[in-house]
């Protein structure tokens, strides 16, 4: 397995393209490397990458997907029971406000409310007449990562029969996951999946200058003329390409690894410019999307939830990044650094990773 630069529930059985590439691996020098997926990969140092400490187990399917683009988005705040709602709002007691609606006392946009009847925040609850300012907690998008082994495509639908990321991930009642960009059929490692089409596009529009970063196992090296020019920029057919960095991880025999960061997604982008420069790319891995890293411990073909606070973290790192001003979301810190201790109260302990689809 590829260099990671780098979290899980697992195996059975957005929208800009991404890369290309695959085979059969060496592995890289004992001394850069560190172990993902049962094997030696060379390792990176960077911090600033979003990180979870333990996977968590997937959350039971239930909140409310987007359908992005046409896909779109997700409702964040799903509808609750009314007697609930107007309790949060300090109305009354839930058992005091049953009985204001058997008595008629409490209606939903113009009409006698029910019970049981379930209420959004888009409503007109009055009671007694009177307007009441509800107070619903929003929900959080799930976000999902998934390691994607080679072999399968990122479509619902193909007509050649072949296996689907969507296979493997788990159910949603009433809604749908969103791919935040995708990988050829040949390209492993991180691809993430949320129910927000809102989030999916700002994880995925250009504007928001989110790296994507890769681990590529070429069969030869790079010389420094070519390293200049990958990032100077090379001409492909559609249009000029340039990475923004090239990391020299070492390797064995013919192979070497080296893991470039670029800041979009065009098909087969990454190998294109290799093979511009007369390489040739016999391993294709994406270790990290803007400030999220493939999880050391998240086995291909198996999915993890992102803990809800580094969802918020997440979140709140695109709406601090101005579109078109250079501010990336990938660099700003939202995890916790290596080595830095917690303070405060201990988080929750997290579940181990599950079986995809399960």
């Amino acid at each position: 397995m590829p260099p990671a630069h780098g979290r899980p529930r697992g195996p059975a059985p957005k929208v800009h393209r991404d890369e290309h590439g695959d085979v059969d691996g060496n592995r890289a020098p004992v001394s850069a490397e560190r172990e993902v997926d049962g094997n030696r990969v060379p390792a990176t140092g960077r911090a600033q990458a979003l990180r979870t400490e333990r996977p968590s187990a997937a959350r039971p399917p239930g909140r409310t997907g987007g359908r992005g683009n046409k896909d779109a988005a997700v409702v964040l705040v799903a509808p609750e029971r009314l007697h609930k709602v107007l309790a949060q709002a300090g109305v009354g007691s839930r058992r005091e406000i049953e009985e204001w609606i058997l008595a008629g006392r409490v209606s939903v946009n113009g009409l006698p409310a029910a019970v049981g009847q379930k209420v959004s925040a888009a409503d007109k609850v009055r009671v007694n007449g009177k307007l009441v300012e509800l107070r619903m907690k929003q929900r959080l998008p799930r976000v999902l990562l998934y390691h994607k082994p080679e072999g399968e495509i990122v479509s619902r639908d193909d007509p050649e029969g072949r296996a689907s990321v969507f296979m493997k991930l788990p159910k949603l009642r009433g809604g749908r996951w969103v791919a935040v960009g995708r990988l050829d059929i040949n390209t492993s490692g991180l691809l993430v999946f949320t129910t927000s089409g809102e989030l999916a596009n700002r994880l995925m529009h250009p504007r928001y200058g989110l790296e994507r970063e890769y681990a590529v196992r070429l069969v030869g090296e790079l010389t420094a003329e070519q390293r200049d020019q990958l990032l100077a920029g090379v001409e492909l057919e559609d249009g000029p390409a340039r990475f923004n960095s090239v990391f020299d991880k070492g390797g064995e025999g013919t192979n070497h690894w080296y893991h470039v960061t670029i800041g979009e997604g065009r098909n087969r982008e990454v190998r294109r410019m290799f093979e511009a420069m007369g390489l040739t790319v016999s391993r294709l891995m994406r270790v990290r999307y803007g400030p999220i890293q493939l999880p050391p411990r998240l086995k291909r073909g198996m999915t993890m939830d992102l803990p809800e606070q580094e969802v918020q973290a997440l979140e709140t790192a695109l709406k601090s990044a101005v579109p078109g001003s250079g501010g990336d979301a990938s660099s700003t810190p939202v995890g916790r650094p290596e080595g830095e201790r917690r303070s405060g109260r201990r988080p929750a302990r997290a579940r181990r990773p599950q079986q995809a689809g399960s």
